[in-house]
Protein backbone atom coordinates (compact mmCIF):
# COMPACT_ATOMS: atom_id res chain seq x y z
CA UNK A 1 0.00 0.00 0.00
CA UNK A 2 1.46 3.47 -0.71
CA UNK A 3 2.11 5.93 1.79
CA UNK A 4 -0.27 8.93 0.79
CA UNK A 5 -4.10 8.44 1.62
CA UNK A 6 -6.21 8.45 -1.31
CA UNK A 7 -9.81 9.20 -1.07
CA UNK A 8 -12.46 7.27 -3.21
CA UNK A 9 -14.10 8.58 -6.34
CA UNK A 10 -17.27 8.01 -5.79
CA UNK A 11 -20.04 8.71 -3.14
CA UNK A 12 -19.92 5.96 -0.86
CA UNK A 13 -17.05 3.79 0.42
CA UNK A 14 -18.09 0.75 0.79
CA UNK A 15 -16.36 -2.36 -1.01
CA UNK A 16 -18.99 -3.66 -3.06
CA UNK A 17 -18.79 -5.79 -6.26
CA UNK A 18 -19.58 -2.67 -8.24
CA UNK A 19 -16.61 -0.27 -6.54
CA UNK A 20 -13.65 -2.00 -7.53
CA UNK A 21 -10.56 -0.14 -7.25
CA UNK A 22 -6.79 -0.12 -8.50
CA UNK A 23 -4.18 2.02 -7.82
CA UNK A 24 -2.58 3.79 -11.17
CA UNK A 25 -0.20 6.94 -11.07
CA UNK A 26 -1.95 9.51 -13.10
CA UNK A 27 0.49 11.54 -15.80
CA UNK A 28 0.88 13.89 -13.27
CA UNK A 29 2.71 11.59 -11.08
CA UNK A 30 -0.45 11.63 -8.60
CA UNK A 31 -1.79 8.18 -7.12
CA UNK A 32 -5.21 7.75 -7.78
CA UNK A 33 -7.89 4.78 -7.69
CA UNK A 34 -9.04 3.57 -10.66
CA UNK A 35 -12.85 2.03 -10.74
CA UNK A 36 -13.23 -1.50 -12.43
CA UNK A 37 -16.04 -2.09 -13.99
CA UNK A 38 -17.72 -5.56 -13.72
CA UNK A 39 -17.45 -8.28 -16.35
CA UNK A 40 -19.74 -9.72 -18.74
CA UNK A 41 -20.66 -13.21 -18.58
CA UNK A 42 -20.89 -14.86 -21.80
CA UNK A 43 -24.49 -15.71 -23.27
CA UNK A 44 -25.16 -19.18 -23.25
CA UNK A 45 -27.50 -21.71 -25.23
CA UNK A 46 -31.06 -21.89 -24.61
CA UNK A 47 -31.12 -25.73 -25.12
CA UNK A 48 -28.02 -27.03 -23.32
CA UNK A 49 -26.88 -24.05 -21.16
CA UNK A 50 -23.01 -23.90 -22.99
CA UNK A 51 -21.62 -20.75 -24.13
CA UNK A 52 -21.91 -19.58 -26.87
CA UNK A 53 -18.76 -18.84 -29.36
CA UNK A 54 -17.85 -16.05 -31.56
CA UNK A 55 -20.40 -13.63 -28.91
CA UNK A 56 -18.17 -11.40 -26.80
CA UNK A 57 -18.59 -11.04 -22.90
CA UNK A 58 -20.06 -7.76 -22.05
CA UNK A 59 -22.63 -6.11 -19.59
CA UNK A 60 -25.90 -6.16 -20.88
CA UNK A 61 -26.27 -2.48 -21.37
CA UNK A 62 -23.32 -2.63 -23.73
CA UNK A 63 -25.45 -5.31 -26.21
CA UNK A 64 -26.74 -2.23 -27.13
CA UNK A 65 -23.52 -0.28 -28.36
CA UNK A 66 -21.88 -3.02 -30.49
CA UNK A 67 -22.97 -3.81 -34.03
CA UNK A 68 -25.34 -6.57 -34.84
CA UNK A 69 -22.57 -8.91 -36.55
CA UNK A 70 -20.96 -8.70 -33.05
CA UNK A 71 -24.34 -10.12 -31.50
CA UNK A 72 -25.00 -13.20 -33.58
CA UNK A 73 -23.40 -15.84 -35.42
CA UNK A 74 -24.43 -16.21 -39.33
CA UNK A 75 -26.47 -19.75 -38.70
CA UNK A 76 -29.74 -20.41 -38.22
CA UNK A 77 -30.44 -20.02 -34.42
CA UNK A 78 -27.22 -17.84 -34.37
CA UNK A 79 -26.71 -15.74 -31.26
CA UNK A 80 -29.64 -18.01 -29.42
CA UNK A 81 -27.98 -21.76 -30.02
CA UNK A 82 -24.98 -23.76 -30.55
CA UNK A 83 -24.37 -25.44 -33.47
CA UNK A 84 -24.94 -29.03 -32.01
CA UNK A 85 -28.11 -27.60 -30.75
CA UNK A 86 -29.36 -26.48 -33.96
CA UNK A 87 -27.89 -29.64 -35.57
CA UNK A 88 -30.25 -31.80 -33.32
CA UNK A 89 -32.95 -29.57 -34.11
CA UNK A 90 -32.45 -30.21 -38.14
CA UNK A 91 -31.83 -34.03 -38.03
CA UNK A 92 -34.75 -34.01 -35.45
CA UNK A 93 -36.69 -32.53 -37.71
CA UNK A 94 -35.77 -34.19 -40.85
CA UNK A 95 -36.03 -37.88 -39.28
CA UNK A 96 -39.94 -36.22 -38.27
CA UNK A 97 -40.52 -35.64 -42.38
CA UNK A 98 -39.05 -38.99 -42.77
CA UNK A 99 -41.46 -40.65 -40.82
CA UNK A 100 -44.10 -39.05 -42.15
CA UNK A 101 -43.64 -40.11 -45.86
CA UNK A 102 -42.74 -43.36 -44.15
CA UNK A 103 -46.22 -43.83 -42.64
CA UNK A 104 -48.13 -42.56 -45.79
CA UNK A 105 -46.38 -44.97 -47.52
CA UNK A 106 -47.22 -47.87 -45.59
CA UNK A 107 -50.78 -46.63 -45.76
CA UNK A 108 -51.27 -46.59 -49.35
CA UNK A 109 -49.76 -50.21 -49.53
CA UNK A 110 -52.24 -51.19 -47.21
CA UNK A 111 -55.47 -49.57 -49.00
CA UNK A 112 -53.76 -50.86 -52.06
CA UNK A 113 -53.33 -54.57 -50.76
CA UNK A 114 -57.03 -54.33 -49.74
CA UNK A 115 -58.70 -53.25 -53.15
CA UNK A 116 -56.95 -55.88 -54.95
CA UNK A 117 -58.43 -58.86 -51.90
CA UNK A 118 -61.66 -57.20 -52.13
Amino acid sequence: MPDTRLTYRRRHTYNTTSLKTRIIKTPGGKLRYLHIKKRGTPQKCGDCGNKLQGIPALRPRQYATISRPNKTVQRAYGGSRCANCVRERVVRAFLIEEQKIVKKVLKENQQSSSKKRS
